[in-house]
This record gives structure tokens, C-alpha cells and sequence, in this order.
């Protein structure tokens, strides 16, 4: 399987549905021409309450989290996000679901290294991660 602008405070409460599209474009440079940067990089995240620190760089999205990254073909649900945008890392905790190209994987915990495109997944105690993957024919 293969998220700024914010405001001078040290810290933003936002409610509802944040395009991260502008931290994308400061945080996430992205070499492609063939896209715009916005378009290419753009998150959608949506949750119940949303809070960013521009001091520490750390986005947190609490309750209902859903999040959308067309560019990598990336859904996911949880309970939780935090972004940070310093070490490009993403974590989701909180009955995490994600589902990339058809392929899906439930945790309790995942972390996504944005620049390997990699998923490191850890489950609750006493259980295990599950994956689905589509195995196609190399023809």
C-alpha cells in the first residue's frame, strides 16, 4: 500500500472542514509540473474539531475524522489525526480504516511516512492488524 497557512495565534481551533491545500503547498514541495502544487498535494480533512499549532507545526483533527488524498488515491477514517508537517508524517488513531486502490487495512494506530509512502500499522492489545489486498495477474 502505497497534510500551512495559519493564523498568527499559537494555536487555531477550526470546526467543521478544512481544505489543507496551503500547508501542502508550504510544507509538502512537490517536484510534478504536469500538476499545479495545490492540486497535486491537496488533503481534504474533515472531523468534529480541528486545531493547529503553528509554533510546534502539529495539525490535530478529534472526532469523526475522515480524510481524502486524491493525488495518492488515499481514504481514511479514525478518531483521531495528527500531521506533522516538520517530519511529514501523519498518524491516525482510533479504529483506523484506510483503503488505497482498492487495497484496505484496520488498525488501532497507523502512521503514514508521507515521503516513502509507507504504512506502519499496530493494533489494540490482544488483537491484530487486518489487510485486504487485490493481487492482480501480472499480464
Amino acid at each position: 500500500m502505497s497534510f500551512g497557512l495559519l493564523s498568527p495565534s499559537r494555536s487555531l481551533e477550526l470546526i467543521g472542514t478544512t481544505i489543507i491545500s496551503a500547508l501542502i503547498v508550504v510544507a509538502m514541495p512537490w517536484s510534478m509540473q504536469a500538476q499545479s502544487t495545490a492540486k497535486q498535494g491537496e488533503i481534504t480533512l474533515k472531523s468534529d474539531v480541528q486545531e493547529s499549532n503553528s509554533q510546534t507545526g502539529i495539525i490535530t483533527a478529534k472526532g469523526n475524522v475522515k480524510i481524502n488524498y486524491p493525488a495518492r488515491q488515499i481514504q481514511a477514517t479514525a478518531a483521531q489525526a495528527q500531521y506533522y508537517s516538520r517530519e511529514r508524517r501523519l498518524i491516525l488513531t482510533g479504529d483506523v480504516y484506510v483503503i488505497q486502490e482498492g487495497n484496505s487495512m484496520r488498525a488501532e494506530t497507523l502512521t503514514y511516512l508521507i515521503d516513502e509512502e509507507r504504512f506502519i500499522a499496530t493494533p489494540q492489545s490482544d488483537r491484530q492488524v487486518e489487510s485486504t489486498y487485490i493481487i492482480t495477474n501480472p499480464e
